[in-house]
């Protein structure tokens, strides 16, 4: 198991390589006793929705305190029917993050929920799910024979994009489910966060929340996309942890060249894989001399602070063999 400590910019500060069974609440304590010298002034455990019950908050109460979880919108009762539905102004943290505070419950038994919308989220699910539901009415048109189970009603109901939609009724037919098109109507843009922490703000555990994303990112960029991590032909415990401190390093370097040069990783490295070194022989000497640098290359290293190579690298004088 791997874990990281970053910084709100994405910058890895801290890796740990824990044994795979090692359990997600003697890791956060793992981690805060290692960083209890580093005098923070708070520490807040953030997680997605699958972290999430009665008997995981008990624990994270116990091993960091407070805490910052996403909730199911669509599963659990008292989201749907008390958090959505309080009526409240949201108050605009950012042109895409507004926020409102929902308290439910008195006393010990109050729960703290926050409910956060992203306007041009919802804008981009809205026409994701006209699409889908233009596809669902055209592909049932197709088809006399309604029977849910015929082998296109079949592939319909098994599908990851189109289930969500459709119903089976009582007479074995499929269709649209147009109560399950209005609820998922509701829920555009919006997602909600419950927390123990009496003292943060809305906009900190909005923003807080966001953060999250920075850190799945980072573990993105470690595990599938640009670093590859994986697959990992170690078996030794120290070589598994030197190979995750170097990949740990290298998203460090990626993150500080996004940040200074204020751009993706992908448009930084296209641009530096055109500046190449070619090798060259003379009966008295060998060297590399470099190609000429494109106008994107020489923004990139101006932004990084570094120089720009010399013409011609490595010169050395050949001796002949006698």
């Amino acid at each position: 198991m791997v874990a990281l400590a970053v910084t709100r910019h994405g910058l890895p500060v801290r890796s740990w390589v824990l044994p795979g069974n090692t359990s997600e609440f003697e890791t956060i304590k793992k981690v805060r006793a290692d960083l209890r010298g580093w005098k923070l002034g708070r520490a807040l455990f953030v997680a997605d929705s699958g972290v999430n019950s009665r008997e995981n908050r008990d624990e994270l109460a116990k091993a960091c305190g407070k805490y910052l979880l996403a909730t199911r919108m669509g599963s659990i009762s008292e989201v749907k029917e008390e958090v959505l539905t309080k009526p409240g102004r949201f108050k605009v943290i950012t042109e895409n993050l507004h926020a409102k505070e929902v308290v439910v419950g008195d006393g010990e038994l109050r729960r703290r929920y926050i409910l956060c919308y992203n306007p041009r989220e919802a804008e981009r699910q809205r026409k994701h799910r006209e699409q889908v539901v233009k596809e669902l009415k055209e592909e049932l048109e197709k088809h006399s024979d309604y029977t849910a189970t015929a082998r296109w009603a079949i592939d319909l109901l098994a599908s990851g994009r189109y289930k969500r939609y459709l119903v089976v009724d009582d007479k074995g037919r499929i269709r649209l489910d147009q109560k399950a098109v209005r609820a998922a109507a509701k829920l555009d843009g919006k997602w909600v966060l419950q927390t123990n922490d009496d003292t943060i703000t809305v906009d900190d555990a909005a923003a807080g929340y966001k953060g999250l994303l920075v850190i799945e990112r980072c573990f993105r960029a470690l595990k599938q996309t640009r670093i590859k991590m994986e697959p990992m032909y170690h078996w030794l415990p120290h070589r598994i942890e030197a190979h995750v401190k170097i990949c740990v390093f290298a998203l460090l370097i990626e993150r500080v060249a996004e940040l200074w040069c204020k751009k993706p990783w992908a448009p930084i490295k296209r641009a530096l894989d055109t500046l190449q070194a070619t090798e060259f022989h003379t009966p008295r000497n060998q060297f590399f001399q470099c190609n000429e640098a494109s106008p994107d290359v020489l923004k990139v290293l101006k932004c990084l602070n570094i120089s720009r190579p010399k013409v011609v690298l490595n010169l050395q004088s050949r001796t002949s063999n006698t």
